[in-house]
């Protein structure tokens, strides 16, 4: 195997899995006796339809849910038994649209990102600051160091709170949706980041995505959802298929290969749209 970040992290990295989760909200369970197993070192895309329980599975992989039955191991260890400090310096999230105090400046929001790894006084060190800059640099906000983040466009937002979340150094980071409400050029942006980052240092990144060309040619792995469990997980290549699409989405489409990269490219059939769940 090659010698590069990415390659040791697969062999290496940190495992992040889930054995007969069960969970949700008071009075509505959402996933129920899922077992998941993330793959240490690649990107790991959850795509589905509405209500399928994306959001919910992500949100119980970074601890911000308790799980009504089962549990989410991280290195084999229950996560509700990692201390939380301990846990922010492995695990990074990024929320759908996240939101930053009013005033508060690019590098400021970054540099919060190293809160997990500061000592008992909170002293802001030399290798903090140089995690901050490392981490601007990486996603290419370090000429907006000093601007408002309510001044950004939302391209630039989203390579701001990556910049937090890198500054964390979190061998693990989860995305929810981090491309919506971007247009299209954005989109790729942020997509382009993510696979350079996971290339480069090896982060495991697992996100939620909705585009599922955008899903079939940034992710090494998918995992397809459907009613609160999994009917398909590996591969693009093998994982996105029409029975596979028709069954997950209720949509009848193509699938041929993208001219530019070989992954699956969906193509919905005119009229081929089935009944779907009512979005949650």
């Amino acid at each position: 195997m090659t010698d590069t970040p990415h390659a040791r992290a697969e062999a290496e990295g940190s495992r992040l899995s889930a054995r007969g989760l069960a969970g949700g909200y008071p009075g509505r369970r959402v996933i129920d006796g899922l077992d998941l197993d993330i793959a240490p070192g690649r990107i790991t895309a959850i795509i589905g339809a509405n209500a399928s329980g994306k959001s919910t599975l992500l949100a119980h992989l970074a601890r911000l849910q308790q799980p009504a039955e089962g549990a989410v191991l991280l290195d084999g260890e229950d996560l509700r038994a990692v201390p939380r400090r301990q846990l922010a310096r492995v695990l990074g999230i990024l929320p759908q649209q996240p939101i930053a105090p009013e005033g508060l400046t690019v590098a400021e929001l970054v540099g919060r990102g190293r809160h997990p790894h500061r000592g008992p006084l909170g002293r802001w060190s030399v290798r903090d600051a140089s995690a901050v800059d490392d981490a601007m640099a990486a996603t290419g906000v370090a000429e907006l160091a000093d601007r408002p983040i309510g001044e950004l466009s939302g391209g630039q937002r989203q390579r701001v709170w990556i910049a937090m979340a890198l500054a964390q150094d979190p061998r693990v980071l989860l995305l929810d949706e981090p491309t919506s409400f971007l247009d299209l050029a954005h989109q790729l942006e942020v997509l382009d980041l993510l696979r350079r980052l996971n290339r480069e240092r090896g982060t495991t990144i697992v996100v939620v995505l909705h585009e599922l060309g955008l899903a079939a040619r940034y992710a090494d792995d998918l995992v397809v959802m459907k009613d609160g469990g999994i009917v398909a997980h590996g591969a693009p290549g093998d994982v996105l298929t029409a029975p596979t699409i028709a069954d997950a989405f209720g949509l009848e489409a193509l699938v041929i290969p993208d001219p530019l990269t070989g992954t699956p490219l969906v193509v919905p059939v005119p009229g081929g749209a089935h009944s779907a769940p009512d979005p949650a």
